[in-house]
């Protein structure tokens, strides 16, 4: 056979494979640009309902009420769907229909978690002028969910509920004992009742100052529009402001001055109590829960939590107190390790149930199921308050859509992170892991959130104000690039170890702010009254 006929032939048969195996390229090349353009818009619709929430939260001084925090994560989640519609418009989807696509969305709080989701209205009564008929399906926000285990070991029959820092409340039963505590778990306290000292550093009180709305000399009550500076206590998330002209003391709930009959200190010891409380707790913990295991975990029918999760497969005391150089408060110690699983077996789990409970509410043919997280996406939702948004079944060329995207709040009042404090210095706040920080005039320190512009309106009157004037730095705040992130073998992501390294004035700053702001949080199992107790001025 002559060469140009096998020419003739290779090109027949080779042909049409090149042009099918160029049109297979093209049409996968075409899916993953539109699965990297779906997962940007996603990410943005998210970061969205991230701002609202924390735009909400800021400025509202009852976000941390139940009622007032199911309000914003509401307005939220209607802000996540507006932006969803925005996004994908040019795409020919509009709200409703890219409603049905959206199997769940999770809000990770300070102690547990909500995920909005459909699910069927199971009222007994049909009360007149209810919204909902018992049988209606519902897309709403469900009951709140703790980040909770029950352990049995022995004389031990308790439930611990978690949180995103180290803070936990026990509830149950120690050899019969009925017993409700709730406190952090912190190690390396000295406290001779008169100077208490952490990790070797001294622990002072402090005079709190901040900026905030100025009030009418005729009524006392009414915003003028402008601004002055007041000393300041927070007490169970509420900050109780000095008169300027008086002794007397005064809070602004939503733009509305009440005066206090109560008189406080000027000075300030929440961070003292912090570390005193927390010594007084841990050392509970130590006496009464010191033996218990994550295999001592079950779950709500009483079957060990080891046999069903790896996560709760680990013979090593959750509360040891010091594991060679790593305290129960550092990142890689037993019970943050611990607290992790927790956590992330509970939003699993229900999750899991949620998304797979889908396919029964939703008229798209899609089998919903719950994603793979990475370790990384985990290690975000751990630590911060977070919002997840989930996406599924949408056609994209060769294959369907099955994305999710984690956007975290950085800039709340829900928890404080070991990253929320900010340190002021020379006229500038900055990252408390600055490089070359502790060489520079060390003054005061505050949450993060403290430093954004708030508003107060009153008889329509707003007052515009930054509650610390400072600018931010531009290396650790703007660019954060002049940071340490902490990650090396030497700080193991510990910012303990990493103050304990920097010494002097940058780490007792730093502590203080650091225990003075957990410790006025807002908690629902705080007595109101004896919180108010511990900052009085003594007559």
């Amino acid at each position: 056979m002559k060469i140009q006929n096998l020419a003739v032939i290779f090109i027949i048969i080779i042909l049409p494979i090149s042009l099918i195996l160029t049109a297979y390229v093209q049409n996968q090349v075409k899916t993953l640009e539109l699965q990297m353009n779906y997962d940007f818009k996603l990410t943005q619709a998210t970061y969205d309902a991230v701002k609202a929430f924390q735009l909400n939260t800021v400025n509202s001084s009852t976000s941390d009420l139940a009622n007032s925090k199911l309000r914003d994560i509401k307005a939220s989640v209607n802000t996540f769907f507006n932006s969803v519609a925005t996004q994908f418009n040019l795409s020919g989807y509009n709200k409703d229909i890219l409603k049905t696509y959206v199997p769940a969305l999770v809000y990770t709080m300070y102690d547990g978690y909500y995920i909005y989701s459909p699910f069927t209205n199971t009222i007994q009564g049909e009360d007149e002028g209810s919204t909902y008929k018992n049988g209606d399906k519902i897309s709403d926000l469900k009951p709140y969910i703790h980040y909770s285990t029950r352990y049995v070991k022995g004389g031990i029959d308790v439930v611990i509920t978690y949180s995103l820092d180290n803070y936990i409340t026990v509830k149950g039963l120690i050899n019969g004992t009925a017993v409700n505590k709730a406190g952090y778990l912190l190690n390396n306290i000295d406290d001779n009742g008169n100077i208490i000292k952490y990790r070797g550093i001294e622990i002072p009180t402090e005079i709190l100052t901040e900026t905030n709305a100025k009030f009418s000399n005729d009524d006392g009550l009414t915003a003028t529009g402008e601004n002055t500076t007041y000393i300041y206590n927070k007490i169970n998330g509420v900050k109780y402001y000095k008169d300027n002209n008086s002794d007397e003391w005064f809070s602004i709930i939503n733009g509305t001055k009440y005066k206090q009959n109560t008189q406080y200190r000027n000075e300030n010891n929440a961070g003292q109590l912090y570390y005193r409380e927390a010594r007084e707790f841990t050392d509970w913990i130590n006496k009464n829960l010191s033996s218990l295991t994550s295999q001592d975990a079950i779950d709500e029918e009483g079957n060990k939590l080891a046999e069903n999760s790896k996560l709760f497969n680990n013979s090593d005391k959750i509360f040891e107190l010091q594991r060679g150089d790593i305290s129960i408060e550092d990142p890689n110690s037993n019970f943050n390790q611990h607290r992790s699983a927790v956590i992330r077996y509970s939003i699993e789990k229900n999750l899991s149930i949620a998304i797979a409970n889908y396919n029964n509410y939703s008229n798209v043919t899609t089998n919903f199921q719950m994603p793979t997280l990475t370790e990384e996406d985990w290690e975000k939702i751990l630590n911060n308050v977070s919002v997840i948004s989930f996406l599924q079944g949408l056609s994209i060329g060769g294959k369907v859509y099955n994305g999710y995207s984690i956007v975290t709040n950085t800039k709340t009042e829900e928890v404080v992170n070991t990253d929320s404090i900010y340190i002021i210095a020379d006229g500038e706040y900055h990252r408390a892991t600055e490089n070359g920080l502790k060489s520079k005039n060390i003054e005061k320190a505050f949450m993060n959130v403290d430093f954004e512009r708030k508003s107060v309106t009153n008889n329509d009157k707003t007052s515009y104000f930054y509650p610390h004037w400072e600018t931010g730095c531009y290396n650790s705040i703007v660019t954060q690039n002049d940071v340490n992130d902490l990650t090396d073998d030497k700080y193991k992501g510990s910012i303990y170890k990493y103050m304990q390294d920097q010494g002097g004035s940058l780490a007792q700053v730093y502590y203080t702010a650091l225990g003075r702001e957990r410790y006025t949080m807002y908690r629902t199992n705080n007595n109101v009254e004896e919180e108010n107790k511990k900052f009085q001025k003594n007559e």
